[in-house]
Order: structure tokens, then sequence, then C-alpha cells
């Protein structure tokens, strides 16, 4: 896919692998719609994007809150006629915020509501605007660290781990990546997840207290191949591990939980049921 004049919003892209592949996308021509939280580090992005001849624009807003996740697509629907690749990156680890068990705005376990809900509700919501880009495509950051979700106990009221509730959204993650893909087979539009790479060189990972072994750049290199490569046109509902197609967890070929998962997701989304 060349990226000349494409529109890509990246969600996380003030910092990590995020900041990587908007300033590498930028560079190659796309118009870079940078999602954060903070102005001063998405302000120092957009113009390193604007000193190699890119265009950017920051839409913050922050995922731990459904009310702000909705404001992010109606700003840039205000802005842009199209979208060309959304790339749902942002997340938190297992020990961002504390060990201990924490809640969104809106009640949800935080890890689920961060990593899982809030890319559900603004990929739904974006899909209009990536339709009318055909080919278009998304790109889920998920993880190889997944863990089957108790659907009796989805947001760990009774057992909490940090480590448990990060591996389960990123299993959800997955899980709606395959049935989104489902969904829009024929339509132009492509969803496909990856793990980019081994504890990164991240702050995510800092926090956790893990020493990095994968650097920002070959998480980035993965992320991109998803997002460019010509080798991926037209195809869908792939797990990546790194550059190559991979197994994620069993649950995740499972209909009847992919299932479960996307009508829990719409409920909890105030979204009616497609």
């Amino acid at each position: 896919m060349q990226m000349r004049d494409k529109t890509i919003l990246i969600t996380g892209a003030t910092d990590g692998v995020g900041r990587k592949v908007a300033i590498e996308l930028g560079g190659q021509g796309a118009k870079v719609l940078v999602h954060g939280r903070n102005q001063q580090r998405a302000q120092e992005v957009i113009e390193e994007i604007a000193s190699g001849g890119g265009t950017a624009s920051f839409y913050p807003a922050d995922l731990s809150s459904l009310v702000e996740v909705r404001a992010l697509p109606a700003a840039i629907r205000k802005d842009h006629a199209h979208l060309d690749v959304l790339i749902n990156n942002a997340g938190i680890g297992t020990r961002s915020g504390g060990p201990q068990r924490r809640t969104s705005a809106d009640g949800h376990e935080l890890r689920f509501a961060v990593n899982y809900l809030a890319g559900f509700l603004l990929t739904r919501l974006l899909l209009p605007l990536l339709r009318s880009s055909t080919p278009a495509r998304i790109v889920n950051v998920a993880s190889a660290g997944q863990a089957p979700i108790d659907f009796a106990d989805v947001m760990l009221t009774r057992a909490y781990s940090g480590a448990q509730a990060y591996m389960q959204s990123k299993l959800a993650q997955i899980m709606f990546t395959f049935d989104l893909a489902e969904e829009l087979a024929g339509s132009g539009v492509t969803a496909n997840c990856l793990h980019p790479a081994t504890y990164i060189a991240t702050t995510m990972v800092r926090e956790a207290g893990v020493s990095p072994v994968s650097t920002v750049e070959e998480g980035a290199d993965a992320i991109l191949n998803l997002a460019v490569s010509p080798q991926l046109d037209g195809r869908g509902g792939l797990y990546f591990n790194r550059q190559q197609e991979a197994r994620a967890n069993a649950q995740a070929y499972d209909k009847a939980a992919r299932e479960r998962l996307r009508k829990l997701s719409l409920e909890l989304a105030g979204l009616a049921a497609a």
C-alpha cells in the first residue's frame, strides 16, 4: 500500500512503538492522525513528522472513558472524509498504575476497557470512514501473552491479577479481529492483528519491571508490515507473531466464544447489535 496522501489514525502515537510507526508513516507521505493524551509529546511527534516533510495532527482522548472514545471518531469525521488505515496500538500493561484492580470511568476493569473495549468501540464508529476508503486496513496490536476469557467473571472481580487482566484483554483484541474480518469479507476493508515483539523497550515494559529484549524498531517494523505490506492486500483475519503468521490462543477460533464476546461488547459499548 502506497502511503502518499493516505490518512492514518494511530492510537497511542506519542510514545514507544506508536510514536515510531507514526514518524515512519509520516515520512512515507501519509497524513498521520496522532492520538494520545499528552499535548506536549504529541506536538513533538507532529514536529518530527513535519521536519521530514510529512503532515500530522493531534486528536486527544482518554481511552479509559467511553465518552471520550466516542468523541474521538466524531472529531475525525468532522475533519476527514475518509480513513485508509486504523492502527489500534494504545494500551496499558500488567502493572500500569500499580498492581491493584482498577476500573475505568465507566466502571469496567481497566485493562479490558483500555486495551480492548476502547478499540472495539472506536473501530465500530470509524467503519463508515474506512469503508469509504477501500482498500483500507485495520491493525490491532495485541500480544503473545493471551489468556482465555472467563465469561462468568470478565471483569475479574473475584480473583484479580494484572497479568491475567492484560492477557485476557489481548486475547479479546484477537477475537474481535477474527470476528470483524469475517464480517468485512469482500468489503475492501481488512482486519489483522499481531504480537509486535517480545518485551519491547517501552514505558509499559519498564513499568512491569521487565528487562527489554526487543527494540522499538523491531516492534514498529512488525506493525508497519501489517499496515503497508502489499503481500497483505485483501487478506484479513490473520494473527502474526512479529512478521510471521502464527496461531493465537485456541479460544480465538471458538466462534461461540467470539459471538459471546461480541454481544457483551456491543452491550458495554452502548451499540445496537449488528
